[in-house]
Parts: structure tokens; sequence; C-alpha cells
């Protein structure tokens, strides 16, 4: 049974505008929206301090279901997701098994069908990610797929990544790239330079994502296609993405938000929970990441949520890479709508709408007529982020310990509240 919720004096974000209205939601649509509405309702929230937004839609995630659920699962993620304000997620194909075959995309979907969160997988570009065989895109696509990926890995190959496009462009399937040369990289574990040089350990060289960026850019002009850069880290990938798309190329990209907000710095701790690949890098890098953000170079900000468990994490040598960030990302990236940088509206652009379109996936607004997926937030409350406490099996939370400002206080899809955060509506 779907509540009849009326949300009185919230500020609501509809496109490019934040106007302060009465929203009015029942059988899971919007169904008013004005300046006063007057309707029974089963549940009465005083908007006042709010704002309401349209779901967030995270494009790079790993659930790492099926196979790897000591880590994380479906139904953890999605919790994790919903506490974060994300109503819609992309998961990575990376899993034991791959997901390269119709029946780990169906697995997939029916068991993330009850979490209130649109779980959409990601299929491999190539047959268990070995970078030789393609995969099937017409069976993966037709099993519910939005995009094609080896992310984890490159396709080390060129021609292989040549003929992906192709073939994934007749098929309207996005192909996403993990830019990274396997031989430049050779072991390397963070920045290469100052951190790699302060730890004694091998470092990964920004080259490796650079040389992959243009190699991706190169194959989508030739072949007129389109391609999606993942989690772009770099000065010079930032620099060649805008060039391209200045000349027509079909290039889109996306970023996290401790590219733009952390440096190498926080890996000197020795705390494996600050590595991960892309490794944090310079200030200089960083400062263009976030220009990129800003100019609309870089579509979308996701977080490349990787959850391992603490035992894995305690080695900082050997552990594996990877934070997780569904539950702090928004409140992370209003540090740029807090310093005037962005707008709210250009924030949820680059973190609801951009990535939908990207995906092929229908925009979600919050107008008369709806569904009613949507996210109430408090901009202003102060937080501290405190790992045990998040709904993610794994505690590898990249702003653990850290206070931000702002919040996902209640998030709602087809009308049923999905997660409300007790604390602050106790206080």
């Amino acid at each position: 049974m779907r509540p009849k919720i009326l949300i009185r004096n919230v500020q609501t974000v509809q496109h490019d505008r934040v106007t302060r209205c009465d929203l009015y939601l029942a059988d899971g649509i919007v169904q008013k929206i004005a300046a006063c509405v007057d309707e029974p309702a089963d549940l009465r929230i005083d908007g006042t301090n709010l704002i309401a937004m349209p779901g967030l839609f995270d494009m790079h995630v790993h659930l790492r279901d099926p196979g790897q659920t000591q880590k994380e699962d479906i139904l953890t993620g999605a919790a994790a997701a919903l506490a974060g304000g994300i109503t819609g997620v992309a998961c990575m194909p990376n899993t034991t098994p791959a997901i390269d075959c119709t029946e780990a995309v169906r697995y997939i979907r029916k068991k993330a069908a009850a979490t209130g969160v649109t779980v959409l997988p990601v299929g491999c570009i190539t047959k268990e990610m070995k970078g030789e065989s393609l995969c099937d895109y017409a069976a993966l696509k037709e099993a519910g797929i939005c995009a094609i990926s080896d992310d984890g890995r490159p396709v080390e190959c060129a021609e292989t990544m040549r003929q992906a496009l192709l073939k994934a462009y007749a098929l309207n399937l996005p192909v996403i790239s993990h830019c990274e040369d396997l031989s430049i990289i050779n072991g390397g574990i963070v920045n290469y330079g100052l951190a790699s040089e302060m730890l004694h350990v091998k470092g990964m060289d920004r080259a490796s994502e650079d040389s992959i960026t243009a190699r991706e850019i190169v194959l989508a002009a030739s072949t007129h296609t389109r391609i999606h850069i993942a989690h772009v880290s770099t000065k010079g990938s930032v620099e060649m993405i805008r060039q391209a798309k200045a000349h027509g190329v079909h290039v889109t990209c996306e970023t996290c938000p401790h590219y733009f907000l952390m440096t190498e710095s926080y890996v000197l701790t020795r705390d494996a929970d600050y590595r991960m690949n892309p490794p944090l890098r310079t200030e200089e890098d960083r400062a263009a990441v976030l220009e990129g953000v800003l100019d609309g170079t870089i579509d979308c900000i996701v977080t490349d949520h990787a959850p391992h468990t603490p035992e894995e994490k305690r080695d900082f040598e050997h552990a594996p890479n990877g934070v997780i960030g569904m539950e702090t990302s928004f409140a992370a990236s209003l540090k740029l709508v807090h310093a005037g940088k962005l707008t709210l509206p250009q924030l949820v652009r680059r973190m609801a709408e951009n990535p939908r379109r990207i995906l092929n996936q229908l925009s979600e607004q919050i107008e008369v007529g709806a569904a009613a997926n949507l996210v109430l937030a408090d901009l202003n409350y102060c937080w501290t982020v405190d790992p045990e406490k998040m709904h993610s099996k794994a505690r590898n939370a990249i702003w653990k310990g850290q206070q931000l400002k702002g919040k996902p206080v209640l998030t709602i899809t087809d009308g049923i509240i999905r997660y409300q955060d007790t604390a602050y509506f106790k206080k």
C-alpha cells in the first residue's frame, strides 16, 4: 500500500529552477505541485528546511554480486544507495562469474527487483573479461544490460575495442572504458611521483590513463561511434576530452568526488582505504578535474563504489584497490554548491540527469504525473561520516571521520519511503 504523502513548503529542484511549494504524492505518482495543497495524507512532512530533488543515479558501482558477497551484495548495495539519495545504479561486470551471459543479467535484475533501486547491469565487452572474443551484445541487451564495459581492467587490444564500439553502436549500447595501460602501471599502487617516492612503492603513472583515453577518442572518432570514459583523474585526460568534444567526437566521461576534492597526500598515512584505481593524484590534476566538472567537460559525478572487507584492506601494500562512496557522494559534492561553484540544479544534472541520458534511460523529474521517485535533503545538516553506521557491508569509506555539510534524509521510490534518517527526524 503506497501512502499519501504531503510535503509542505519544500524547495523543489525542477530542471534549472528551485521553487518553494507543496508536493502531494499518492498512488506512487506526483499528484499535485502548488503553493498550497490541502489533501488528506497518511504522512505530512514539514519541508521548510529541506530540498526535494529527483532521485540520483550512480552509473558506476561495484555490487560484488554474484560471487563476492562477503564484500557487498545487491541488497546491501541498494540500501547504501538509498541512504545516499541514489535511486538508480549501473553495476559493473567484474563479478564472479563476470556479467557476460544472460543468466547473470537476469539474476541481478531479479534480486534487485524488490529493493526500490533501479539496478541496471553493465555487460562485459569480452567474454570473462579476458580481452579476447566479444560477448553477444544483442542477447545481453535483450536480457537487460544498459551498457558494456570490462571495467576493472582495460581492453588491451585496440582492434578488439574498435570492433566492440562498432557492434555496440549498432545496438545503441554505450561503451564504458576503463582507461589503463597495464604495461605502464606495472604493479603500481599509488600515484607515480611524490606519493610513490615517499612511500617507497611502485607508482601508477598518469600516462597509463592518458594514453588509453587518447586511444579511445581516436577509435570513437574514426568509427563515428561514441565512448564513455570512466573515472577521469588526470589533467591530460580532461584536456583531451575537452578538445575532442569541441571537435565533435561523441565522448562523455565521469569522475568521482575524491578526484576533485582530494590529492595523493591522503595515502601518505599508509591507510589502504585511500587506495583506489586510478589513484588520488596531484594538486594540479585535482584542480584540472574540478575545472572539468565546473565547465561541463566532465558529464557525470559517480562513486566507483568498490567494497572490500576490512581484512583485505588491512595491509597497505597488498590491499585491493577501491573505496565505497554511495552514502557520501552527494554530501561531498555539495562542497561545490556551498562554495558557490555550482548551483544545486547543476549538481543534480551531473548526478541524476546526465547519467540517465548517457545510458539511454528516461529522465526523472519532479512534475505532476511523474513517478514519485525523489529525495529530500537538508543542505545545512552537519554530520560526521562513521563507517560503522553505514548500510554497506564494507567499511573502506573515503570520507571516514570527516564532517560533511548536507545529507539526504528521506528517499522515496514509486511513492514508497525506502530510506529515512531516523536520527535526523527525531532531532
